[in-house]
């Protein structure tokens, strides 16, 4: 499939991002690219695999679920965020 001036505009719409007029191009070439892979991948045949197929015999490993007593978490999250106190983030009023 091939994404058009149309096509990325209505995605620019739905998704409310703006994309630089230098860059529409090159996300239109990335978007077919894309869509091309994945009509290679519906080109399968997976009608003998079932639903829950895994390449993992029994199953998908998990960890085990201890807590772990970190206080320095939020910190470091919070670190990085431009506006935070007392380990939540500060964001703009969005309600009157």
């Amino acid at each position: 499939m091939h994404i058009d001036d149309s096509v990325l505009a209505k995605l620019e719409k739905l998704s409310h991002l703006r994309i630089d007029e230098s860059k529409k191009e090159e996300v239109k070439a990335q978007l077919s690219g894309i869509l091309d892979y994945i009509e290679n991948l519906n080109e399968l045949n997976t009608d003998a695999l079932s639903a829950s197929f895994s390449t993992l015999d029994g199953g998908t490993p998990l960890r085990a679920d201890e807590p772990r007593e970190r206080t320095d978490i939020a910190k470091n999250i919070l670190k990085h965020a431009p506006q935070g106190a007392d380990d939540f983030f500060i964001v703009p009023a969005i309600i009157e």
